[in-house]
């Protein structure tokens, strides 16, 4: 008998007030029934049951253990009730992380695509930081990371796929002189402050700036650290500083912000999916499949 299930005959015996009546409840013999709550003190640490004249009383210490354990129960018991429900009815669930600059350009599209050959399957979004995402996709929580190129530092944890290598543009504040290119060379930047993103958020991403500036000979200067894109974006508005991003920002709105692609074949920028190793449910693969052919439409060119 698992531990879960001695738990179980644990709150039944405490119902029945008797180790008989329970085991002709549980249709299990006395005797087995006895062993299994002694194998259950002995795994808890401490006395359960107490003898009294016509059967037995929970102890202090088991009053605690079912406080303790009894909402364990309740949760499991829904979650199986789930599904059951679920696998009964036919219909399935993918969790999909996301960041919410790649919504409009890849993600809309692909799921208006993925919704026509899957019509029952229902969709979560969750819009995440890539750190939200990796650690979200470690506890099981989402199934699916559409991530920028942070995802390649846990690209042997899960399994990943590219499906773009982006160009790389700057984001400038509409004011600055740099904003009315169309085109800037990487050492337009030696004299510009930086605005540095949380490394708690966004892992990697200021040493890929750096790496860039370093195909310039320089080292960037970075004047204030944020997270959020929109926290990043005003800044750089306020401080006439700037940013390197993928090319996928230039559809992202802002009042006061610019974005300049940068003119250097080096400068890219992967995009990435990442989703869960093991078995792979036919949700999930259709997803990755339709993501890869609408990067494809989205950026002909550069898709992988």
């Amino acid at each position: 008998m698992p531990m879960l299930d001695r738990i179980r005959a644990l709150v039944i015996v405490i119902e029945e007030g008797s180790i008989n009546r329970a085991a002709t409840r549980l249709r299990i013999a006395q005797p087995a029934l006895s062993r299994q709550m002694q194998r259950l003190e002995n795994e808890l640490g401490g006395r359960l049951l107490e003898r009294e004249t016509g059967g037995v009383k929970p102890t202090g210490f088991c009053h605690d253990v079912l406080t303790t354990l009894r909402p364990i129960l309740t949760s499991y018991d829904q979650a199986v009730a789930h599904l059951r429900k679920q696998a009964g009815s036919g219909k399935s669930e993918l969790r999909v992380g996301y960041l919410i600059s790649i919504a409009q350009p890849l993600l809309t599209p692909a799921l208006a695509a993925l919704r026509k050959d899957h019509p029952s399957l229902k969709v979560t979004l969750l819009d995440m930081s890539p750190r939200e995402q990796i650690d979200a996709l470690h506890a099981g929580k989402i199934d699916v990371a559409l991530i920028g190129q942070e995802g390649a530092m846990a690209s042997k944890e899960f399994y990943c796929r590219k499906l773009a290598r982006l160009e790389v543009c700057a984001a400038l504040s509409s004011s600055d002189p740099l904003a009315k290119k169309t085109r800037l060379k990487l050492d337009a930047f030696k004299n510009k402050a930086f605005i540095a993103m949380d490394e708690g958020q966004m892992p990697g991403r200021n040493q890929w700036i750096i790496s860039l500036c370093r195909l310039a000979r320089f080292k960037p200067r970075f004047i204030a650290t944020t997270d959020g894109i929109h926290n990043v974006l005003s800044l750089i508005a306020t401080e006439s500083a700037t940013a390197f991003f993928p090319e996928y920002l230039r559809n992202f709105a802002h009042p006061e912000i610019t974005f300049v692609p940068l003119a250097e074949p080096k400068a890219t920028c992967d995009l990435i999916v990442l989703w869960q190793r093991g078995t792979v449910s036919k949700e999930t693969r259709a997803f990755v499949e339709t993501l890869s052919a609408t990067a494809k439409k989205v950026w002909p060119a550069k898709s992988a």
